[in-house]
């Protein structure tokens, strides 16, 4: 059993709450830091910091909606700060592959908490069947400000993987991992191993910018969220991330899990 106190922040979202099962499946005591949580947790508030640092030997920051939005880097750098001064031991920090602002992030983190260990993302598979692209996808249409460009989407359970091992073992502090699927599809390609797996006709389209935001609204996000994917997917979805990085084998000792046996999993989300 692993004897090690951690604080999972954003523990109720699509990583963290991945994270915080395997910790707990390890035998970890658990903090989730979220605002509805206790004690409370605010990236934009540090009087609640103190409070979720108190005991814990590792911090699994990630920070929403990504690190590359206003105001992320002095955040979450702070929030380092703070930990390495309380004696965390271990630090992994969610972060995103070809994004000026993450790496940006990456190294303010790194100057507070040499140690940490940075797991670099570009697209979920699981955006497919828990994120924005599923209402769409129900709808039909995965409409994108971007063209059809080949992506290796990389499996959150992975991510997740890859997270346990940097906070309860040796060897992962300072280190870099870029974690993305074993090959590249386009979103044409994708959608189609969606409907492979499910049955649901869908197809994917390139619109424009304001036919994004409009789709995201309709779908229920916000419109200042939706207004600021846009910059993220043309900055992400330009080509840069096109070729799979080798993080997970690196990490894992295991290739990285197939979009196609990801979507066999999740094939109820689309039904």
């Amino acid at each position: 059993m692993i004897q090690e106190h951690i604080l999972v922040t954003g523990g109720t979202g699509m990583t963290g709450r991945r994270v915080s099962a395997l910790l707990a499946d390890a035998g970890a005591r658990v903090r989730v830091g979220s605002r509805s949580g206790e004690p409370r947790f605010d990236w934009h508030e540090p009087a609640t910091w103190d409070a979720v640092l108190d005991g814990v030997t590792g911090v699994y920051l990630c920070y929403h909606p990504d690190l590359a939005f206003p105001g992320a880097a002095e955040a979450v750098s702070a929030f380092a700060a703070r930990a390495a001064e309380a004696g965390v031991r271990r630090m992994a920090l969610l972060s995103g592959r070809g994004e000026k602002g993450a790496e940006n992030t990456e190294a303010m983190v790194r100057e507070a908490f040499a140690g940490t260990t940075v797991l670099r993302c570009s697209v979920f598979a699981q955006d497919f069947s828990e994120s924005f692209f599923l209402p769409p996808l129900l709808s039909g249409v995965l409409p994108l400000p971007v063209p059809d460009v080949p992506e290796p989407f990389v499996d959150l359970d992975d991510v997740a993987r890859v997270a346990l091992r940097a906070l309860t073992e040796d060897g992962h502090g300072g280190v870099t991992y870029e974690l993305t699927g074993p090959r590249s599809l386009t979103f044409t390609e994708a959608v189609a191993v969606v409907g492979g797996v499910s049955g649901r006709r869908a197809r994917f389209a390139e619109v424009t910018p304001e036919e994004f935001v409009a789709a995201m609204v309709a779908a229920g996000a916000p419109e200042d969220l939706a207004h600021g994917l846009i910059g993220l997917l043309e900055e992400i979805l330009d080509g840069r991330n096109v070729e799979p990085a080798d993080g997970v084998e690196r990490a894992l000792g295991r290739p990285a899990t197939p979009f196609a046996d990801y979507a066999r999993g999740a094939a109820d989300a689309w039904r």
